[in-house]
């Protein structure tokens, strides 16, 4: 049983690495604020430790199973603030307490997030995960409960409404930012 207990610690410390700043880059697009975006963070991890004994690579990979914890995590977050918004369009909310912004992110998202802004919340999430995160069509519909080809449809649907929307210059900011 130790030897499990350490199999299994060696491989979740491996995946911790992999993922930790990824699924930080997700959150603090969702909450916009540094600190928060931290304790989620820790949160997810804590959780994921908490049951990664009980993962199972046969029902979905790893990408998808983490992906979907920080995303209940984000949204349980904002439940418990009791927020009078939709959590499932939380992407452009920030914490009334949590004023302060990561001035450097701030700026490279500002020219493009009016134009995310405009999309559906489960768009808008796709390409987040798409582009900045750069999950795949296999990772994005474990991660949102949809299937594959739905993610691909949508994804191809919104990057050619964006493509045609945006101007050029901020396009090739979406595309090419990895913040």
């Amino acid at each position: 049983m130790v030897k499990q207990s350490q199999n299994y610690s060696g491989e979740f410390t491996r995946l911790y690495d992999q993922y930790v700043e990824r699924i930080y880059r997700f959150i603090y697009y969702k909450t916009h604020h540094k600190e928060t975006a931290e304790d989620l963070t820790s949160t997810v991890f804590i959780k994921a430790l908490e049951a990664f004994s009980s993962f199972d690579d046969q029902k979905g990979g790893f990408s998808g199973w983490i992906y979907r914890i920080a995303r209940n995590t984000v949204i349980d977050h904002y439940r418990s603030k009791k927020n009078l918004v939709n959590v499932e369009d939380i992407w452009d909310l920030s914490d009334k307490e949590d004023i302060e912004r990561d001035a450097d992110v701030s700026l490279r998202l500002e020219g493009v997030k009016e134009y995310l802004g405009r999309l559906k919340t489960e768009q808008r999430e796709i390409v987040v995960l798409r582009v900045w995160e750069g999950m795949s069509y296999k990772e994005i519909a474990e991660a949102t409960g949809r299937s594959e080809d739905s993610c691909k449809m949508m994804f191809s649907r919104t990057i050619r409404r964006l493509r045609d929307e945006m101007p050029l210059g901020l396009f090739l900011c979406l595309l090419f930012f990895n913040i």
